[in-house]
């Protein structure tokens, strides 16, 4: 079995002060191997992103955060955050935002932008070889007049184009782990499925593992490999892809799988909101166990 380069066990977290704290995760435990994508799919204010973003270890910093459990990668326990994680972020782990155009810093050019990306880490690269790389990266992203495209700010750029240069930066230093929040949700959707192809594509091609974040589950169909499933907070179901959209076991997971509009039309079929059923304990499909003993 392929080792797993991201292994997520018993996370919890809560906002607020010592005294007085709001739980928002409650015991999340999942993996990601080598190679492999991986979807965490749920209704906004699940848990998915604060999830990721623990993983990149960008909320351990904040007093009001207050987390515990394991999160391993990379040889290290990312769980407190801390200049280890903070020195794999853009180089040994990369993030795509939701939004481009505001995850982009707008007030520097794409290609200054893109050298600090090829320099995290510390590594060293000269001008003319950083430049050089970021055009190969665009180019491979299909991006035309690349020097244009460097030479532009994010503001100047389509929301298609700013998220292609996204993910040629978050892949340009061949990242063994790419988390992927929403992305495409901002843009019209041709662009998204045309962002979605080529993230793809090129994670294949690299053999980059992903963690897409999502609450579209015809991308999820599309795209991943195993797909967890997020309710307030708590995984209600794993399985792989062809196993839950063909046997969903639990109950949220099928109001989830109901909820998506029929080409046939028909209307929204009327689902609640919150249902006890929906607290029910989580469900494994076979062979989708947590895998035991992981150390990275």
């Amino acid at each position: 079995m392929t080792e797993a380069v991201l292994a997520i066990r018993d996370l919890r977290l809560a906002f607020g002060s010592r005294r007085s704290q709001s739980a928002v995760l409650h015991g999340i435990s999942l993996h990601v191997r080598a190679g492999e994508k991986v979807a965490l799919v749920g209704e906004s204010g699940s848990g998915k992103s604060v999830t990721a973003r623990l993983a990149m270890g960008l909320l351990q910093e904040s007093p009001k955060v207050h987390a515990t459990g394991s999160i391993r990668f990379d040889g290290i326990e990312a769980i407190d955050g801390g200049p280890e994680i903070a020195r794999r972020r853009g180089n040994r782990v990369a993030m795509i935002f939701q939004d481009p155009t505001s995850a982009l810093n707008p007030t520097f050019r794409i290609r200054g932008q893109f050298r600090d990306v090829l320099r995290s880490g510390g590594r060293r690269i000269s001008v003319a070889d950083a430049d050089a790389r970021a055009e190969a990266a665009l180019a491979e992203v299909s991006i035309p007049d690349l020097k244009r495209a460097l030479d532009s700010y994010a503001f100047q750029l389509s929301g298609g184009m700013n998220q292609r240069v996204m993910i040629a930066m978050a892949l340009a230093n061949r990242p063994a782990l790419l988390i992927a929040d929403e992305p495409g949700t901002a843009l019209d959707v041709t662009v998204q499925a045309q962002t979605l192809a080529l993230m793809h594509d090129l994670t294949e091609k690299r053999g980059t593992a992903v963690l897409l974040i999502s609450h579209n589950l015809g991308v999820v169909r599309e795209f991943a490999d195993r797909v967890y499933v997020i309710y307030r907070g708590r995984i209600v179901e794993h399985g792989t892809t062809a196993q839950l959209f063909r046997d969903p076991l639990h109950p949220y997971t099928r109001a989830l799988l109901a909820a998506i509009p029929k080409i046939s039309g028909g209307g929204l079929p009327d689902l609640p909101e919150r249902s006890p059923d929906f607290e029910s304990p989580m469900i494994t499909h076979e062979g989708c166990g947590e895998p035991q003993g992981f150390s990275a």
